[in-house]
C-alpha cells in the first residue's frame, strides 16, 4: 500500500513552501520537500532518489508529518542523560574533598577517589557513585589532583 502525507490544508501547503525557500536549515527544508512531494502523490521511492534519501527516512518524515504537523519537520532536541547530582550534593562531593581527613576524624590523611567515595555514601551525601564521577565532579568543581591531594585551581 503507497504511504502518502494527510491532505493538506491551504495553509499547510503555503508554510511548506515557504520552509522549502527559506528556512535556513537544509535538512528542515528537504522534510518540507518531502511532504510536499508526497501531498502530489509522489511514492516513497521516488522521493527518495529525488531528495537523496533512504526510503527509510523518506517514510518517517512522512509519517512524522502526519502525526505531528509541520513542527514535527524540525529536530527534537534529546532531554539528554538526567542529571544525577544537584547542587547541594556537588557542593558537598567537593567540600568533602576540600577537607583534611583528619580534621573529620578519620584515620587516613590523604583522600583517594574510593575513600571520598565511601564516606560520600557513609554520610548520605549520595546513595551510589562511581569513583571516576566523583573525579569528574571534583574538575568540574575546580579542583585538580596536585601533590597527592584535590587543590583549588582558583589560586
Amino acid at each position: 500500500m503507497a504511504l502518502y502525507v494527510k491532505n493538506l490544508s491551504a495553509e499547510e501547503k503555503r508554510r511548506l513552501e515557504e520552509v522549502v525557500r527559506k528556512e535556513t536549515d537544509l535538512e528542515v527544508s528537504r522534510r518540507a520537500r518531502i511532504v510536499l512531494l508526497s501531498a502530489q502523490k509522489a511514492g516513497v521511492q521516488d522521493i527518495s532518489v529525488t531528495v537523496g534519501l533512504h526510503p527509510i527516512n523518506v517514510r518517517k518524515w512522512i509519517h512524522r508529518f502526519n502525526r505531528y504537523g509541520i513542527n514535527g519537520l524540525y529536530p527534537r532536541r534529546s532531554p539528554g542523560r538526567p542529571r544525577l547530582f544537584d547542587e547541594r550534593q556537588r557542593d558537598a562531593i567537593v567540600g568533602l574533598a576540600s577537607t583534611d581527613p583528619e580534621d573529620l576524624g578519620l584515620d587516613f590523611p590523604l583522600w583517594s577517589l574510593q575513600r571520598l567515595r565511601s564516606q560520600l555514601i557513609a554520610r548520605g551525601v549520595v546513595d551510589e557513585i562511581s569513583a571516576e564521577t566523583i573525579r569528574q565532579e571534583l574538575l568540574r568543581g575546580g579542583l585538580s589532583f596536585e601533590e597527592r591531594r584535590w587543590m583549588s585551581t582558583d589560586t
